[in-house]
C-alpha cells in the first residue's frame, strides 16, 4: 500500500511538472516596472522587485511579423524574386558560371554545374477545410506560436549561412572571370 501511495504521488508530481512545462501554454508574465524610462519603443529601464532592469516587451504578433519579413527578404537576397525579376546571389552565381563557360571567355561552351535552388520557405500550409462558427466556408491551418517562431529562426540561420556561402562563390566566380578577361586581353 505504501509503495502504491509513493507511486501515485510520483506520477501526480510528474503530471503536474509536465503540464507546467508545456511550452505552448500561455503563462502570466509580470511586466510592470517602476520608475521606468523608455530607451526605445519596446525597451524600458526601471526597477522590478528592487532590481534595476532593462526590459524589452514586444507584442508577439509584431515579433512574428518582423521575423517572417526578415526571413522572406533574406531568402529573396539569396535566391532572388521571380515576381520582381531579381536574381539574388544564386542567380548572379548561375549567370557568372554561364558566362565563364562561354567560348568568348575561354570556356568550352558547357555550363558549369550549379547546385539546385532550394528555397526553404516555399512549404505549403495544410489547410483543414470546413465551415466555421458562422457557417462560412474556410480553410484553417494552425501551428503553435513557439513552433512557428522556432521554425523561422531556423530558416534565418540556414539563410544566413547560404548567403555567406553564395557571396563567397560569386566572388570566386567573378575573380575567375576577371582572370580570364585579363589573360585574353594580353
Amino acid at each position: 500500500m505504501k509503495s502504491l501511495v509513493i507511486l501515485l504521488t510520483g506520477m501526480s508530481l510528474m503530471l503536474l511538472t509536465q503540464c507546467k512545462s508545456n511550452p505552448h501554454k500561455a503563462e502570466k508574465i509580470e511586466t510592470e516596472i517602476k520608475n521606468h524610462g523608455q530607451v526605445s519603443g519596446d525597451t524600458a529601464v526601471g526597477v522590478k522587485d528592487g532590481n534595476l532592469v532593462v526590459q524589452k516587451k514586444v507584442q508577439m504578433n509584431e515579433e512574428l511579423r518582423r521575423l517572417q519579413i526578415e526571413v522572406y527578404e533574406m531568402e529573396d537576397r539569396v535566391y532572388g524574386n521571380r515576381k520582381y525579376g531579381s536574381l539574388g546571389l544564386y542567380g548572379v552565381l548561375r549567370q557568372c558560371r554561364s558566362d565563364l563557360s562561354d567560348p568568348k571567355f575561354g570556356g568550352d561552351g558547357k555550363l558549369k554545374w550549379t547546385e539546385p535552388m532550394d528555397r526553404i520557405t516555399d512549404k505549403e500550409d495544410d489547410f483543414k477545410i470546413g465551415l466555421d462558427e458562422k457557417d462560412k466556408l474556410v480553410g484553417v491551418s494552425e501551428e503553435f506560436l513557439k513552433d512557428r517562431l522556432d521554425r523561422f529562426k531556423g530558416y534565418k540561420k540556414v539563410l544566413m549561412s547560404r548567403e555567406d556561402e553564395y557571396e563567397e562563390k560569386v566572388q570566386i566566380c567573378k575573380a575567375e572571370m576577371r582572370s580570364k578577361q585579363q589573360a585574353k586581353s594580353n
